[in-house]
């Protein structure tokens, strides 16, 4: 008999979780985070690199990020691959270092950015219901191919459920957080 495997449903779900926590460290608010230069892909030797691979990223002040990149030759690759990725920071060169000062968010770009969180969120929401789809489908295929009683499919059905209901908990909890931090002045 085939064993329903719940635990590979859960790690699903938190994997939709771990995404949208990562698509949040991304998002800019008005402190400087290192994080934010986590997607920054550099054209180095050839190949695109992310930046952390490429230099040393650090937050020596709450508004001001700092990039010491080891080879000398990458340091304009760098300044213009931050400059084209859309977070809206202007790095200055000095020497081999890329300081990028924070600017204060206005209203309009907290909106903006709280929008986008709300929308990541969604796109989250939407990746746990197609694994609790995906695991009502295997049930309901294991009870057809008599692999399980109807009261383990209803009583499987309902830990998805629950482990669904868990998991779009925590990320309407994580979208809360990321709103309150981008809102504050």
């Amino acid at each position: 008999m085939a064993e329903f495997d719940l635990n590979n449903i859960k790690r699903r779900m938190n994997g939709a979780l771990t995404a949208l926590k990562q698509e949040f460290s991304g998002l800019r608010t008005g402190r400087a985070n290192a994080a934010l230069l986590d997607t920054v892909q550099v054209e180095a030797y050839g190949a695109l690199t992310p930046l952390n691979q490429v230099g040393t990223v650090s937050v020596p002040e709450s508004r001001m990020i700092s990039v010491q990149i080891w080879d000398k030759g990458l340091v304009q690759a760098a300044d213009k691959a931050i400059r084209n990725a859309g977070l809206g920071v202007n790095p200055v060169v000095d020497g081999q270092n890329l300081r990028i000062p924070i600017p204060a968010l206005n209203e309009e770009r907290r909106t903006e950015l709280a929008k986008l969180a709300s929308r990541y969120a969604e796109q989250a929401r939407i990746a746990v219901r197609n694994v609790r789809r995906d695991g009502m489908d295997s049930l309901k295929a294991m009870e057809k191919n008599n692999e399980l009683s109807e009261d383990e499919h209803k009583k499987n059905g309902a830990l998805v459920q629950a482990a669904t209901d868990g998991t779009i908990a925590n990320i309407d909890q994580a979208l809360g957080a990321k709103e309150e931090e981008i809102m504050q002045v």
